[in-house]
């Protein structure tokens, strides 16, 4: 699969903000490597700038986590610091100034960082990529998917598809296209399922299937490497279906490439960060 134009960066006048700017909400006390990895992955994925929402007592532990993140936004927290339900005047306010918000990995299920991320979703008025814990507070209220305008992309691996789609994880390892198409057409979004053959599929039921990746790629951290690839591939003018296609292929392929030099035994998600540019570059041949 050969890379889309928006993704070449031929233009010889660009400037990092012709790449689009990238919000990421995530990361919490016990978790702040989620939002790490998914900030430094946007990063290698060709954001031009990457902004990080996190808890304010944990600015200055992200900014040595993750350095090359342009940016930290400091937002209001719960006393188990992690984003406070009052964050989201805040981050409405300020998602004018970005062309993409991400929001899940490891946001926590904190009960008021759960409604926060209820309402960001029903208020945002920018794109939107849905993982990890902002796929926890959607299964628990699905149509606050249908509150929004803007586009959504949700990345569910199947134990979360199930409690999206009010089922069981062994009926959608069982009709997984058929599970991923029903909701994405109900809901209106762009869903990637992830699996050994990831699927994504379009809001009006086109199914792409994935054949790249390994799986050395089931270690912590891998799906936050993804969802800041597809956060980098929105941001850059990709469609929100094209964002999720591309960024599951050049994900697996990263993969692949980690795997062949690392071992699938010995591979983690940061291996998969390291590999993206060998990955893009492949699929520039």
């Amino acid at each position: 699969m050969r890379l889309p134009a928006p993704l070449l960066r031929n233009k010889k006048n660009a400037y990092k903000n012709v790449f689009g700017h990238a919000l990421i909400l995530a990361g919490s006390r016990q978790m702040l490597g989620a939002g790490a990895l998914t900030a430094l992955a946007a990063m290698r994925s060709g954001a031009g700038l990457t902004s990080i929402g996190i808890p304010k007592s944990l600015n200055a532990v992200m900014q040595k986590k993750a350095p090359n993140v342009v940016m930290t936004v400091s937002l209001p927290e719960t006393r188990e610091q992690t984003l406070a339900p009052s964050a989201v005047k805040t981050i409405l306010t300020l998602s004018g100034q970005y062309d993409v918000l991400a929001l899940g990995p490891g946001l926590s299920k904190n009960k008021g960082t759960q409604q926060l991320i209820k309402n960001v979703i029903s208020q945002s008025k920018i794109p939107l990529v849905i993982d990890a814990d902002g796929l926890n507070a959607v299964a628990a209220s699905p149509q606050v998917l249908l509150k929004t305008k803007t586009s959504k992309i949700l990345t569910p691996h199947p134990g979360e598809m199930a409690r999206l789609a009010g089922t069981t994880k062994s009926l959608v390892e069982k009709k997984r296209r058929q599970t991923a198409v029903e909701f994405a057409r109900k809901y209106q979004c762009v869903l990637l399922l992830k699996g050994p053959a990831t699927l994504v599929v379009s809001s009006d039921g086109q199914v792409y299937t994935n054949r790249t990746g390994n799986a050395g790629m089931a270690t912590a951290g891998s799906g936050d490497v993804l969802t800041g690839m597809i956060t980098a591939f929105l941001a850059q003018g990709l469609s929100p279906f094209d964002a999720a296609k591309y960024g599951a292929y050049l994900h697996g392929v990263a993969g692949d490439l980690a795997a062949r030099d690392k071992t699938k035994m010995a591979m983690i998600a940061s291996d998969i960060i390291e590999y993206i540019p060998k990955a893009v570059k492949k699929a520039c041949r």
